[in-house]
C-alpha cells in the first residue's frame, strides 16, 4: 500500500491515482459528514488517537474483489459508495428482526467527487432495484453465483461490503474508490451528539414503522426522531422508497449545513465526544481504516456544501414483472455512468423520465 495525499494516507494499490499537484477533496453523506467533520480536530487529541484507532472497523474490498474490478480512470475524480446498514443485532435490534437473521443496507448511495474537489453529485440506488448480482463470496466463505434478477440491497445481505462494491461496480463500470458504512445506533448518536438537527416540514409527518411523529413547522431532530425520518417512507409521497430516499436528500443537506454552522472547535468535549462515537459508528474501506488516513480524507470536506451537490435517484421505472420493485432506465442510467466516468455533469435528460425524481416527498423537508 503506498502513499497518498488525497486521503491523508494510505490507498489500496491500483486506486485512482490522482494529477499533481491537485488536493482531492472528498465527500460522505449524512452521519458520516459529521463523523468526518468532528475529525478535523484530531491531530490536536493526541492519547485519544489510539483509542479513536481501536473504534474503527474496516473491511479490505481491494483483497475480496482482487482484479476483478473496473479499471483506474485518472481524471481527478473520486467515488464512494456510502452505504446505511440496518443491520437488527445489537441495540440496532429494537427496530425488529432481519428477515433470516443477515443485516442489510438500507441507504446506498455513490458519492462523485469532481476534479478540484469543489462540487459533488450524489446518486442514490433505491434498495428494491431489480439487478444483475455478480458472483460474490458469502460471509461463510462459500461462492454465491448471482443471480441475472435480484434485489439491489441482497448484496449486502448475502456479500456483505466487497459483494456491495462488486455489484456497483459491475452495474456503473466505475471503480469505487472508498466505501464508508454506518450503522442505525451510531446514526442516532451521532446527530444527537451534534446537539440535533434543526429543519423545517411543510405539514405533519407521521409513520409508525419508523416512529415519527412531527408537527408541520420548525423541528428540532435528536437523533431517534432523525434515524426515523431517514427510514420513513409509507406516509409520505407515494409510499414507496423512491418518495424515502428524496426525504434522506433533503435531510443530508440540513445536516451539513447544521454541521457547518455550530462551531464545533469551539467546544471541545462536543469534539472529542463525536470522534469517538463516530469512529465507533463507522465501517470504512481498509484505506481509510486509521484515525491518520480518516482525518486527512476528513479535512477535505471543507471544499464542499449543500449548495455544491447534485443529487439524484438512479433513473428507474416501475419493474414489469414486480410493480412493488423498480427497475433501472437502461439508457437513462448509462447516461449517468458515462458523465461520472467522464466528470461530467448528469445530464438534465437522463432523469426526465425517472420516477425516482418526481413526487413530493423531498418539498416536505426544507
Amino acid at each position: 500500500m503506498s502513499e497518498d495525499s488525497r486521503g491523508g494516507g494510505r490507498r489500496a494499490a491500483g486506486r485512482r491515482r490522482r494529477k499533481p499537484p491537485k488536493r482531492r477533496r472528498p465527500l460522505v453523506i449524512a452521519a458520516w459528514s459529521a463523523a468526518a467533520v468532528v475529525l478535523l480536530g484530531g491531530a490536536g487529541l493526541g492519547w485519544f488517537y489510539f483509542h479513536l484507532n481501536g473504534n474503527l472497523k474496516t473491511v479490505d474490498i481491494d483483497q475480496a474483489l482482487g482484479t476483478d474490478r473496473p479499471q483506474n480512470v485518472d481524471n481527478g475524480s473520486m467515488d464512494i459508495l456510502v452505504l446505511g446498514s440496518d443491520s437488527r443485532g445489537g441495540a440496532n435490534s429494537e427496530y425488529g428482526q432481519d428477515d433470516g437473521g443477515s443485516a442489510r443496507s438500507d441507504t446506498a448511495m455513490i458519492v462523485h467527487l469532481y476534479e478540484g474537489h469543489k462540487q459533488a453529485t450524489v446518486v442514490s440506488i433505491p434498495r428494491d432495484t431489480m439487478v444483475n448480482r455478480p458472483a460474490c463470496t458469502t460471509a461463510n466463505g462459500k461462492t454465491d453465483r448471482g443471480s441475472s434478477r435480484s434485489q439491489f440491497n441482497e448484496s449486502f445481505t448475502i456479500g456483505g461490503a466487497a459483494c456491495a462494491v462488486k455489484t456497483v461496480e459491475k452495474m456503473s463500470g466505475i471503480r469505487m474508490d472508498h466505501y464508508v458504512e454506518v450503522d442505525f445506533t451510531g446514526f442516532k448518536k451521532i446527530i444527537d451528539n451534534l446537539g440535533g438537527v434543526q429543519l423545517t416540514t411543510t405539514k405533519p409527518i407521521k409513520d409508525g414503522s419508523s416512529h415519527l411523529d412531527l408537527p408541520a413547522g420548525a423541528n428540532k431532530l435528536g437523533g431517534e426522531q432523525a434515524l426515523g425520518l431517514v427510514r420513513t417512507r409509507k406516509s409520505v409521497g407515494d409510499g414507496s422508497d423512491l418518495g424515502r430516499i428524496q426525504l434522506q436528500q433533503a435531510f443530508m443537506k440540513a445536516l451539513i449545513k447544521q454541521v457547518k454552522g455550530i462551531g464545533l472547535f469551539d467546544n471541545p468535549k462536543r469534539l472529542l465526544d463525536l470522534a469517538d462515537t463516530g469512529t465507533k459508528a463507522l465501517t470504512t474501506d481498509k484505506a481509510l481504516g486509521d484515525v491518520k488516513s480518516l482525518m486527512g480524507f476528513a479535512q477535505s470536506l471543507q471544499g464542499i456544501d449543500a449548495q455544491s451537490m447534485k443529487m439524484i435517484t438512479l433513473p428507474v421505472t416501475q419493474d414489469a414483472r414486480d410493480h412493488d420493485r423498480v427497475a433501472p432506465l437502461t439508457k437513462e442510467s448509462q447516461l449517468v455512468w458515462n458523465a461520472l466516468l467522464a466528470d461530467q455533469p448528469v445530464p438534465a435528460e437522463a432523469t426526465a423520465n425517472s420516477m425516482g425524481d418526481k413526487g413530493t416527498a423531498g418539498q416536505i423537508v426544507q
